[in-house]
């Protein structure tokens, strides 16, 4: 393995170039969640219920899942690219890591409370309401945490190639000026 690896070709750069735009939408609805977090812990369990089963209805199965499955599959392949540089290889790994945990931690966290949460109706709360909430939350800021992670790998790896992309390029015209 070389520091820079090989010269990006078109299909590496297409890959790249979807793989950062997935990884930006990846981001989006964990953080969103954060951001929601303070409010809605503030909420009397009948309207957090109401939210819970009304406004975020379809946002997993139809957007966010697909969007963070599409984000770990172009890391996998951005992997396979970059597999030639270590420099870029090491975050790309850190990136496909950090997606699949964050894929892997929607199943002990928030899929028991989606499950849970769609049967009840606001008289029949259960009295731990308030700990389903928290395990929800902590599932989408983990997954927040890890999709930050993701990104940035990512966006290093990215800096790297420009950089190493940069230094060929200078190499070439000083060759050539000799």
């Amino acid at each position: 393995m070389d520091r820079c690896g090989g010269k990006a070709n078109g299909l590496s750069r297409l890959i790249r170039s979807a793989n950062l735009v997935l990884a930006a939408l990846a981001i989006l609805a964990p953080i969103a969640h954060v951001l929601e977090l303070p409010n809605k812990l503030a909420l009397d369990g009948p309207l957090w219920v109401a939210v819970q089963q009304q406004l975020y209805r379809g946002w997993g199965p139809i957007l966010g899942g697909p969007i963070e499955i599409a984000a770990l599959a172009s890391t996998v392949a951005l992997l396979i690219v970059r597999r030639r540089s270590r420099r870029t290889a090491q975050p790309t790994w850190l990136a496909a890591a950090a997606y699949a945990a964050m894929i892997a931690t929607f199943f002990p966290f928030n899929s028991p409370v989606n499950t849970a949460v769609n049967a009840w109706t606001p008289s029949s709360l259960p009295p731990d309401w308030p700990s389903y909430r928290m395990q929800w939350e902590a599932g989408h800021a983990l997954a927040a945490l890890l999709s930050v992670v993701a990104l940035s790998a990512l966006f290093r790896a990215w800096l790297t190639e420009r950089d190493c992309e940069l230094a060929r390029q200078r190499q070439a015209s000083e060759a050539e000026r000799v």
